[in-house]
């Protein structure tokens, strides 16, 4: 047993997803699409992907929402777990690329539940507030700008029920976290998050180095203050 999460190399993190990631074809296929494209390093890997279903199915989740979701894989694949009557609102502005994901989710059978809304997310979600869906939710992943992390957040956590589970992508940010030298407004932001979320009492935390890094924060069952 080793007391460090493993360094993978390419042919471990390919037997990973090879025996650890059943990818449906439709799922493999928007992939394979999204590889293609110039800004294919904002798509989330195969077994992060098999990680949200795994978690949502867990939860029993039910009602999701996505903050950022790029050519739909992740959409994709919580979609695709959810019960018949499930729903998940799908937050992002960029009409090109949700097109490629909305050909997949058709071909998929899950386009009836997945609710794309086009526009600045914080938008979005301080609709979904004011039109009493506090508390209502179950399961967020949050994957967008990261200069607005905080404000998804703390969206997401008014939003879920107690119980409910935030997942948060790129919360490593390629090990620039622990760069101080790295004053970037994204480092900067990711990184304030990270420590602001080890020491929220709101929520129970765990950091999950899969992928770039997922943070996993359960929203407790006492009241936000």
């Amino acid at each position: 047993m080793s007391p460090n999460t493993l360094d993978l190399s390419e042919d471990l993190t390919s037997y990973i997803q090879r025996v650890g990631v059943r990818e449906m074809d439709t799922l493999r296929a928007l992939r394979e699409e999204t590889a293609k494209l110039t800004m294919a390093q904002m798509q989330i890997a195969p077994e992060q992907g098999q990680l949200l279903q795994i978690l949502a199915e867990l939860i029993g989740a039910r009602n999701c929402l996505e903050v950022g979701t790029f050519t739909g894989y992740s959409a994709l694949a919580v979609a695709l777990v959810l019960p018949s009557d499930g729903r998940l609102i799908a937050c992002d502005i960029n009409d090109e690329w949700t097109s490629i994901g909305k050909r997949y989710w058709e071909e998929a059978g899950v386009s009836n539940k997945i609710d794309l809304r086009l526009g600045p997310a914080i938008e979005t979600l301080s609709t979904l507030v004011a039109t009493g869906k506090a508390g209502q939710f179950d399961f967020a992943f949050i994957d967008a700008d990261k200069t607005n992390y905080d404000a998804y957040y703390e969206y997401a956590l008014e939003l879920l029920r107690p119980g409910g589970l935030i997942t948060i992508d790129n919360v490593l940010w390629s090990g620039a976290v622990i760069d101080m030298e790295n004053q970037t407004d994204d480092t900067r932001a990711i990184r304030a998050l990270n420590q602001k979320i080890s020491r929220d009492e709101r929520v129970t935390p765990c950091l999950v180095p899969i992928g770039d890094g997922i943070t996993l924060a359960r929203k407790r069952s006492s009241k936000i203050t």
